[in-house]
């Protein structure tokens, strides 16, 4: 049975995460979606096995993030992975197993590649963290041909489009169809990175009439991870997607809002967000009126919300 209701996505600071994308229009290796899930072939086609891919580009963003390209098998594979689901990566590090999530913003549409935008949390630049990111600075000491192993599709949300989920408590349950008219998103930090997953989905299907709203937390305006991209998708499509910004530390001159997300802010987001739930920070997950929750929730029929587990 399909609902109609408003959705919330919402995504959280990562410290010790190293999630985060970066989406871009290319001119190159790309198909019409349809076309492609006809004529290529599936990698993550076992969803409990690694498949180790190998480094084929590394592009240096900003002084602590990367844009890092993997290959798949052949130029005529696509990665598999549903909107709105994530992989697993995994690598052993001094000695011990690290397994780490991440959501890459190349659809089905790229061919040959997926990618993947990482912040480096390197050692000794958060006095709380002073290892910094284990898995990030393993990515960071790659060198083109090294490959690590993808594991995938993981997670219990799946955007089919036009505003319709699949959503499972658990991998366990029987997935659920929803049609949401509207999608209200929290995010912060790399918590980004499976908001636009779906935003992008969304936003290049010309006949998707879900309505977004993205409230996105971050330090300050130089860690706005895809700020250059998220601008660009507002001014392309102002009556489908809107973004507003909020940083702890603004700089002096700023016309979005200051602070830490909580609950005055959200309120005082109200008309901008549409939706009347509040929100939360991981994997895409549904959760209902808490911030910062991991598990599935059941939500009353008209609020309704997600949240990206880090």
């Amino acid at each position: 049975m399909v609902e109609n209701n408003t959705l919330i996505i919402t995504g959280g600071v990562v410290v010790v995460s190293s999630i985060a994308i970066y989406f871009y229009l290319r001119a190159t290796k790309t198909c019409p979606f349809s076309l492609c899930k006809k004529t290529a072939k599936v990698t993550l086609v076992d969803d409990s096995a690694k498949y180790p891919l190998p480094l084929i580009e590394k592009f240096e963003v900003s002084h602590d993030t990367r844009k890092f390209r993997f290959g798949l098998p052949t130029n005529n594979h696509i990665l598999g992975l549903p909107i709105g689901q994530h992989v697993y990566l995994s690598a052993t590090i001094d000695g011990k197993l690290i397994v780490r999530p991440y959501t890459p913003v190349s659809s089905d549409e790229d061919k040959g590649f997926v990618d993947l935008m990482v912040k480096v949390y390197f050692k000794n630049t958060n006095e709380k963290f002073p290892d910094g990111g284990k898995m990030s600075q393993h990515l960071e000491s790659l060198k083109i041909g090294d490959t690590i192993n993808f594991r995938g599709p993981q997670g219990n949300i799946v955007y089919k489009g036009h505003g319709l989920f699949s959503l499972r408590a658990d991998k366990k349950s029987e997935p659920k169809i929803r049609d949401f008219k509207f999608l209200s998103m929290i995010a912060g930090g790399t918590g980004i990175t499976p908001m636009l997953q779906v935003i992008a989905a969304i936003l290049r299907d010309p006949t998707d009439a879900t309505q977004i709203r993205l409230l996105f937390a971050n330090q300050t305006e130089d860690d706005i991870l895809c700020r250059k991209e998220l601008d660009d998708l507002e001014e392309k499509h102002p009556n489908r997607f809107r973004v507003w910004y909020t940083v702890d530390r603004p700089p002096a001159i700023w016309k979005y809002s200051s602070g830490f997300i909580n609950d005055n802010m959200i309120k005082a987001c109200y008309e901008f967000l549409i939706s009347p739930v509040i929100s939360i920070s991981g994997e895409l997950v549904p959760t209902r009126r808490k911030i910062c929750r991991s598990y599935v929730r059941t939500s009353t029929n008209d609020q309704f919300c997600l949240h990206s587990k880090s």
